[in-house]
């Protein structure tokens, strides 16, 4: 009998059986497709080697503004990708590696929960194999709408987030549906290697969650790029060639050589065997508590299937606590502190509450914004360019309560300002903490200072 069964190999999977194994527990992991998951094969990783490609053509062709000339650039979309899947195979092959120092065995199949014997009893359609606690880490999948046409052109005319970051060809008309995340990094990367992108979005406002007011600048940012955006649009239909969407004026037509769905996504919970063990779930995944167990003592879930938070690092944070705590040791989720980050240019970086969010549940609190002119750094890396940091502090207890950031390198920045609010610092204290210079962190310390002592 296995210590611990970890169905799912994306981050949280082979995060958490990494961390067991190499505590002691003996540990199997079940992962049907490549190691890494969604994240590493189909996401975050393959989504920033082409947003690099895409910051390196646009710094030269615009090189001539830092006395640097550059003649007859041009973009090989086939090299790019070419490059993606080289750093995806180099990855991948780090993390067979990584677990397999860490004596993890690895079955390369799909697996589900099938009854209980002594412990959990675990099925890949052969073999049938029994552990003391199971980890379910199956990830999500891109949410597939019931809009005319979508199901007939996917995979060819309609993409998803797999199939744009496998595109050799760059289209010249892209049409986006959805503002979030993937659609708005997926927009910025081609737009600037030269397509015309518009972009649908059902809100008032892109960027989701995101403060309004560093989503306004993004917003502005990405249609000085060429980006046009459509909001309060509802998607009607798609065929080959154009896309219909309905707003308050009536029905526009978006023509479009390639359409990407970036809508959201949903918990992979089907086909699981849940039922055979009493896993309650939901259609927004498995619910779990601070500690990442289930209704069910044994069994835990962690990453985007449990439906909390739908990020990477959220699911790494996640399956360090599973493990602490079928190890004994005591430790839970905090999730007031988780940061985001949407990887366009400029960058998107946030933690903690955005004003929206102290307005809607009643709190008390203050402002102070900086433009990131006020950076040395970002003004000698950045001709002509802006950006914005944005604080928000508790007004009566004078803690920090959010930290919102537009601008390079605000994804880098961003772990300490969430920082700050894990340890429920004071404005006076995280004044006195020492920022390196030049660099463009100093901005947080900056706007801090934009705050009254009272």
């Amino acid at each position: 009998m296995y210590d611990l069964i970890v169905i799912g190999g994306g981050p949280g999977g082979y995060l958490a059986a990494e961390r067991a194994a190499r505590a002691g527990l003996n540990t199997l992991l079940f992962e049907k497709n490549a190691l890494g998951g969604v994240c590493l094969n189909e996401g975050c990783i393959p989504s920033k080697t082409l947003l690099q490609s895409a910051k390196t053509y646009d710094h030269a062709l615009h090189a001539e503004k830092y006395g640097v000339l550059a003649r007859k650039v041009s973009i090989d979309q086939g090299a790019v990708i070419a490059r993606k899947n080289k750093v995806v195979r180099t990855l991948v092959a780090g993390v067979a590696a990584k677990l397999h120092h860490a004596g993890v065995t690895v079955v390369p199949k799909t697996a589900a929960l099938a009854g209980r014997k002594e412990g959990f009893l675990v099925s890949d359609g052969q073999q049938s194999y029994e552990g003391k606690n199971i980890i379910i880490a199956t990830g999500s999948s891109a949410v597939v709408p019931t809009i005319p046409g979508v199901a007939e052109h996917l995979g060819s005319f309609v993409l998803t987030n797999r199939e744009i970051l496998d595109l050799t060809q760059i289209p010249e008309k892209l049409a986006v549906i959805g503002g979030g995340v993937i659609g708005l990094e997926m927009a910025a990367y081609y737009a600037t290697v030269g397509s015309r992108v518009t972009v649908i979005e059902m809100l008032p406002k892109i960027a989701g969650a995101t403060d309004g007011e560093v989503s306004t600048f993004l917003q502005k940012e990405l249609e000085r790029k060429g980006v046009r955006f459509l909001l309060e649009h509802k998607c009607l239909s798609v065929e080959p060639g154009k896309v219909l969407a309905q707003g308050k004026d009536g029905v526009v037509e978006v023509a479009a050589d390639k359409v990407l769905l970036s809508i959201g996504r949903r918990a992979n919970t089907e086909n699981l065997g849940l039922e055979t063990v009493g896993v309650e779930f939901t259609k927004s995944g498995i619910p779990t508590d601070a500690m990442g167990r289930t209704n069910v003592p044994g069994i835990y879930a962690v990453g985007d299937v449990n439906g909390h938070h739908m990020l990477a690092h959220t699911a790494y944070r996640e399956a360090e606590v599973a493990v602490n705590t079928i190890l004994g040791k005591k430790d839970a989720m905090r999730y007031h502190a988780n940061p985001s980050v949407i990887y366009t240019t400029p960058e998107v970086a946030s933690v903690g509450k955005t004003e929206e969010e102290c307005r809607q549940k009643g709190i008390d609190y203050e402002v102070a914004k900086l433009s990131m002119r006020y950076s040395g750094r970002f003004v000698a890396e950045n001709e002509g360019g802006d950006g914005l940091c944005k604080v928000i502090i508790d007004k009566n207890r004078r803690t920090v309560l959010g930290v919102h950031l537009i601008g390079s390198y605000a994804g880098e920045i961003i772990w300490g300002a969430a920082e700050m609010l894990e340890l429920q610092l004071r404005v006076t204290d995280a004044r006195q903490i020492i920022f390196p210079h030049p660099t463009v962190s100093e901005i947080i310390r900056e706007t801090l200072w934009e705050f009254s002592d009272t």
